[in-house]
């Protein structure tokens, strides 16, 4: 397992003294969502929700590791990877919002395909292949870029930054939480449908988790350190391929960027710790520093 380990950390650029997470805290919530596994007797979905840049994609490598090494077959499904391609997202711009341009926020994703592979992915069936979204080329990638995947797997990965959250009251609506929103969506028609998206589609999306997880983040100031991070590690890989470079974000870009991320992520913050079933918690320099569980129904 050191051998997978080993590859995992070279792979995403951690300390080698990430391993001591690992035995903290990934090791014990594979444990746990192995037993879920076991007491419900059926293929489980397990959600991962975390902010931009607090090692989701990471968790989720990990685990699936830990996981596969105990005999549970996983898959890694991440909801950016669902994005709607940018000619879809230019015609939600034109006929709903300007602001849809950008991917991001609920409504924004392909959730019928969402549902589709979740369902796929844990009945028997032939291989298929996940979708995968090229960020720096702004659309999805060729279909043969995805990972090949036989169902039916016992476990789901179902990870991203607004994975399980919950609409806000009418109220919270109403005044802007930036200058995004007081000066481009001054009507709070963009929020609006943001909003009414999470009380639909993603609302039975989400329905199919059978856990759900938070990456905590001690508050939204620490995202943009760890979104800028996410974009040189974009582009030092892009470099080492001898891709174009073009798509990868700048600092004032980053700001902009996370803007569009503001509300949903300071609301899933405030109320996502009450009722999910995990909680790892993450410090200003990253580091997953405790993990809490809430229901007795997981170990």
């Amino acid at each position: 397992m050191n051998g997978v380990f080993d590859d995992l950390i070279r792979d995403h650029e951690l300390p080698a003294s990430y391993l001591e997470a690992v035995e903290v805290i990934h090791r014990p919530l594979a444990r746990r969502i192995a037993a879920l596994r076991r007491r419900l007797g059926r293929p489980i979905v397990f959600g991962l929700c975390g902010s931009q840049g607090s090692g989701k994609s990471t968790m989720a490598a990990f685990l699936a590791a830990l996981l596969e090494k105990n005999g549970l077959p996983t898959a890694v499904l991440s909801l950016d990877d669902l994005y709607l391609t940018r000619p879809e997202r230019e015609a939600l711009s034109r006929d709903i919002h300007p602001l849809l341009i950008t991917r991001g926020v609920p409504g924004t994703h392909d959730v019928a395909l969402g549902l589709d592979l979740l369902d796929r992915l844990t009945k028997p069936g032939e291989a298929l292949l996940l979708p995968r979204f090229d960020k720096a080329a702004d659309t999805r990638a060729p279909e043969r870029a995805g990972a090949k995947v036989k169902a039916p797997v016992e476990v789901v990965l179902f990870e991203g930054w607004c994975v399980g959250a919950v609409p806000q009251g009418e109220e919270a609506l109403r005044e802007p939480v930036n200058d995004l929103e007081r000066d481009e969506d001054a009507d709070g028609r963009w929020r609006r449908f943001v909003n009414d998206k999470l009380k639909g589609e993603y609302a039975r999306l989400f329905a199919a988790i059978d856990m759900l997880a938070l990456l905590q983040a001690p508050g939204f100031d620490a995202v943009y350190a760890w979104r800028s991070l996410q974009e040189r590690k974009l582009a030092d890989r892009l470099a080492r391929e001898g891709a174009n470079g073009r798509g990868v974000m700048g600092p004032e870009e980053i700001r902009r960027f996370l803007t569009f991320y503001q509300r949903l992520t300071e609301h899933i913050l405030a109320e996502m710790p009450a009722r999910a079933d995990i909680v790892v918690r993450l410090d200003e320099d990253h580091r997953l520093i405790g993990m809490q569980a809430r229901s007795a129904l997981i170990g």
